[in-house]
């Protein structure tokens, strides 16, 4: 199993929460380039407060996943130092990008933070008209990296590729299951991982675990199309389910929903709980609470705190930018923990999962990519 991991710079991580709201941050006013930042976020920053600006994604703040971590990344920041205020833009769709960027350069925003691949173009076009303008941005590098933005990636590869062992291990009909929400670099990656960490459960436990969704070394698989669709997500588990498959993975954001309502129903139906799934981003049983019971673990990046730190440097005064890669090393990915199956998850599954680790930060494991990280 070969690929190129990159040298990771340090990004603290911590428990990914996706609530939205918070006393200490002004909400956004509306959402898509029509809306105007609130009239608190106006008011602090002619009183000289530091103004962190977000722009979401399509999936909105509340898509349990990269949107609703960033944001929660931003409120912890203006949790942590008073001098800052925060406030966001949600964009309904990509032709939203570019004027909700520009309303918040007028705004003289300390820092902008884009959420997602597809802000790469628009928030790099931008940063290099206003080389003055400190930018953050989810889950998109450059290459050569910009000074005045602060690129946040993730080797999600390496916790996929955990995922895909646990879910080989979990697995009782011998068929697992992965989809993406679109074929993006940022979601293929954990679909690499998940499909070479069953091949490498498979090679040590000489078994014959089948991913349906995905090929890592073929790149095909299945995509709803975007992040929104929740019936394109239970729809196409539900094929999964019919399939054979016990164990889901989908990358998709709020698509993903739609398959824990289909593992729901499917489970029902059977008068059992035969079908799980594990949840992406962020720790689903905070953010998607009502399917935790369905959630062996989820496959999760530090989205919150690399977000955090990136707003608190540019108020600080020790802003930087450039890349910054999460790892298994620095704690910027990881596997959350078993929650309701801490006993379900049997003890040597765990002490293989623990080594794996170990294994993947020495070197010795590399799990296979054709995704940028």
């Amino acid at each position: 199993m070969k690929a190129t991991l990159r040298t990771a710079a340090a990004v603290s991580a911590a428990a990914l929460l996706a609530a939205c709201g918070s006393s200490t941050s002004a909400p956004s006013s509306g959402s898509g380039s029509s809306s105007a930042p609130s009239s608190t976020s106006s008011t602090a920053s002619t009183a000289g407060k530091f103004l962190g600006c977000m722009v979401t994604d399509t999936g909105g703040l509340d898509d349990r996943s990269f949107n609703a971590s960033s944001w929660q990344g931003m409120q912890e920041a203006a949790k942590a130092n008073s001098n800052v205020t925060v406030t966001n833009l949600q964009s309904q769709s990509a032709s939203d990008y570019t004027p909700n960027i520009n309303q918040f350069i007028q705004k003289k925003c300390g820092i902008i933070v884009t959420v997602g691949f597809l802000m790469g173009a628009n928030t790099q076009t931008a940063a290099k008209a206003n080389p003055n303008q400190k930018f953050a941005i989810v889950d998109f590098s450059y290459s050569p990296a910009m000074k005045n933005i602060d690129a946040l990636v993730f080797n999600t590869v390496q916790d996929g590729f955990m995922g895909g062992y646990l879910a080989a291990g979990m697995s009782k009909t011998g068929k697992v299951a992965t989809f993406g929400g679109q074929k993006l670099p940022t979601v293929t990656i954990y679909m690499d991982g998940y499909w070479d960490g069953v091949q490498y459960y498979n090679q040590k436990h000489h078994t014959h675990v089948q991913v349906l969704g995905w090929n890592e070394k073929t790149q095909n698989g299945s995509f709803t199309g975007d992040f929104t669709n929740q019936t394109k997500g239970q729809t196409l588990t539900q094929t999964f389910i019919s399939d054979g498959a016990d164990v889901i993975f989908p990358v998709a954001g709020n698509v993903g929903l739609g398959a824990a309502k289909a593992v729901q129903n499917a489970d029902a139906a059977a008068g059992s709980q035969k079908v799980n799934m594990l949840w992406v981003d962020t720790d689903g049983c905070i953010s998607a609470a009502q399917y935790c019971k369905y959630f062996i673990s989820s496959v999760t990046k530090g989205i919150q705190a690399s977000v955090k730190a990136a707003v608190l440097s540019a108020a600080n005064g020790t802003f930087k930018g450039g890349n910054y890669v999460g790892t298994l090393a620095n704690d910027g990915v990881v596997l959350s923990p078993f929650h309701n199956f801490t006993s379900k998850v049997p003890a040597a599954l765990q002490s293989e999962l623990n080594t794996i680790k170990q294994q993947i930060i020495s070197g010795k494991i590399k799990p296979a990519t054709k995704s940028p990280v």
